[in-house]
């Protein structure tokens, strides 16, 4: 039997195939295994290159098989799928998958840590928790709305304001529609307390990290931006430069060119949502920040000049490419972000 050099599989909750080629590509092993008899094959196996779609525990068997001696390469699922022959099934994915680590030009996956992992989840728990106080009060508001009760718009002045109708409310309401307001109330109170506890940690854990202290120095990017860079970026020894780190957050425009003719469209919007919906909206509050100033200094002529010549939007998504490019280079440099470097930099070339 020939020596299995790469293992393609299809991850899933209990039932996994697996499809293991040779060194010219030739198949030698295609099973399927359940969750326990494949961390046995893994355990018995002897270190091959072990490949997976990075979607749902992607990073916990990455991280067993990296223990085991073998190296993992996980591929993002949109670059798997042109491999697919035939019909869909797992057979067919562990098949596609194999086929796609042996491209020499594909992009894999850093596996990411626990800490990096653990980190995330906090993030996710707290968008969560805000998804689900934005759908309570909306629908408060419907129901409010319903009984000719109308609040100002935000947050605050919904909570400034929801003593005095729910008085109203119950002079032309049943006893019982008002308890059940109260209840949704309290509940929006509840969500708004576990909302800052989850916020407390992710800060907290931003004061203990050297590199979400370096990315803070950039305007623009908080301690919940640079708690969610460190968790999905690692090292960014993935990125070759920081114009790769823009295009994999979507922070550049999709290319639509044929025939010798750049034609640049919208946003492309790959990547993660939420990690770019972080650094859009410190954009925006820097682009904010700078048009309401009435002395323009130096370093914001840049974003003036966007916003002179550019919709709004476009200043602030331009603005989020300038951080993330920036994000790369204090996190690979070791550096803090300095406004003057550039002028440093030019005085001391000029000085040689």
């Amino acid at each position: 039997m020939s020596k299995i050099t790469i293992t393609g599989i299809d991850l899933a909750k209990n039932i996994f195939h697996l499809h293991a080629v040779d060194s010219t590509g030739r198949q030698v092993k295609a099973i399927k295994l359940s969750r326990l008899r494949l961390s046995e094959y893994l355990h018995r196996s002897e270190p091959v290159t072990v490949a997976m779609e990075a979607c749902a525990s992607a990073h916990h068997w990455g991280r067993l098989c990296q223990l085991l001696g073998h190296e993992v390469r996980l591929i993002s699922p949109q670059f798997v799928k042109p491999f697919v022959k035939s019909n869909k099934n797992d057979r067919n994915d562990a098949r596609a998958i194999c086929e796609a680590a042996q491209r020499p030009d594909m992009h894999f996956v850093p596996v990411k840590t626990v800490e990096q992992q653990a980190v995330l989840s906090l993030h996710r728990v707290r968008e969560m928790l805000i998804g689900q106080r934005t759908a309570t009060i909306n629908q408060l508001r419907g129901l409010l709305t319903e009984f000719g009760l109308t609040a100002p718009a935000g947050r605050r002045a919904l909570h400034n304001t929801i003593p005095a109708m729910l008085e109203d409310l119950m002079n032309i309401s049943p006893t019982f529609l008002v308890s059940c307001i109260r209840q949704q109330w309290e509940h929006i109170g509840e969500l708004d307390q576990r909302i800052d506890n989850v916020t407390s940690q992710i800060e907290m854990h931003a004061r203990q990290s050297d590199v979400t202290r370096r990315l803070q120095t950039i305007p623009g990017i908080g301690p919940i931006t640079a708690s969610a860079l460190e968790a999905y970026v690692g090292n960014a020894t993935q990125f070759r430069a920081g114009r790769q780190l823009a295009a994999w957050l979507g922070l550049v425009p999709r290319q639509h060119s044929t025939g010798g003719k750049p034609v640049l469209l919208g946003t492309s919007k790959r990547g993660d949502g939420y990690l770019r919906r972080l650094l859009v909206h410190g954009a925006r509050a820097v682009v904010a920040t700078v048009r309401s100033s009435p002395n323009v200094q130096k370093q914001d002529k840049t974003i003036m000049g966007w916003v002179a010549r550019k919709h709004m939007n476009v200043a602030v998504v331009a603005m989020a490419n300038r951080n993330a490019r920036i994000a790369w280079a204090v996190i690979t440099q070791k550096r803090n972000f300095d406004r003057n470097f550039r002028d440093q930099l030019a005085n001391q070339l000029a000085a040689t």
